[in-house]
């Protein structure tokens, strides 16, 4: 008898070959939209952030064993103390987000029955990605990760909902899930891939490739003026002052919590005529 051929759909060397890509594109776009919809999850608040960042206990802990070390041995562990004293100062940055994500998933837990409004949505790794899922959890909320497999293996953290937990092939389809769903936006220090895409949500926010308002907080005002100088940007003549409007700055998780409740109520949220 012949062979019965594979059907094209269970066909794996296809599925995986250059010539079946948009077929694997489109499924990073169709798979997490069915899991959205399952969860009636019907927009998100974005953290961005150095995955490198640790809580200040965590860092403190490893500052007290390292000077518990006998003197001979500590004089060797010079750098890695003022290394781990420099963690210590952006530690904050994780316990701040820690308990924004927690205020605005109590906050939203309250708000209208039915559809789940501004869920937690990070990029699934650890460091500001692990505090803003580890927020969410405590407040009693859902949590997306939109991880992003790397060749250093990036793991999703342990506090993200398991059904909510992505693993995305294209950064692109990444993006796309981070912009698509997000109606407010919190970027906490970080590195190449935190600038990267600060600015590129604030250039669709520019050009008015994104229509919804979407308001941005760019968390850790001397972190991030010390990284960009936002002001030479419009003394040079590459932005206008008025795209400076696009961001808030804040310091303080009460502070942010305060301003994104008010303007995402604002912008989303008609108020009821008094009869």
């Amino acid at each position: 008898m012949p062979k019965t051929p594979v059907k094209a759909y269970k066909n794996l060397s296809f599925l995986n070959s250059p010539d079946a890509r948009l077929i694997r594109v489109l499924a990073e776009y169709q798979e997490p939209l069915s899991r959205f919809r399952r969860y009636d999850i019907a927009d998100t608040i974005v953290f961005f952030g150095s995955a490198r960042t640790r809580p200040s206990d965590v860092v403190g802990k490893d500052i007290a064993r390292l000077k518990r070390l006998p003197m001979q041995n500590r004089r060797k562990n010079q750098k890695a103390l003022a290394k781990l004293e420099g963690e210590l100062e952006m530690a904050r940055y994780y316990d701040d987000a820690v308990v924004l994500a927690r205020k605005l998933t109590e906050w939203s837990k309250n708000l209208a029955k039915g559809q789940r409004r501004f869920i937690i949505s990070t990029g699934g790794g650890g460091g500001i990605m692990e505090a803003a899922n580890r927020g969410a959890k405590e407040g009693g909320g859902l949590s997306v990760g939109l991880n992003i497999s790397l060749p250093f293996e990036q793991e999703p953290n342990p506090y993200i909902t398991p059904d909510l937990s992505f693993d995305f092939h294209y950064f692109f389809m990444r993006k796309f899930w981070f912009v698509y769903l997000a109606k407010g936006l919190i970027v906490f220090p970080g590195g190449f891939g935190t600038c990267d895409e600060l600015f590129e949500v604030l250039t669709l926010i520019q050009t008015r490739k994104t229509r919804k308002p979407m308001p941005v907080v760019v968390y850790g005002t001397d972190y991030w003026k010390e990284i960009i100088n936002f002001d030479a940007l419009v003394r040079r003549g590459t932005i206008d002052a008025k795209d400076l409007k696009l961001i808030h700055f804040s310091d303080d998780p009460h502070e942010a919590f305060t301003y994104l409740s008010k303007e995402l109520s604002k912008l989303h949220f008609r108020k009821k005529k008094s009869r």
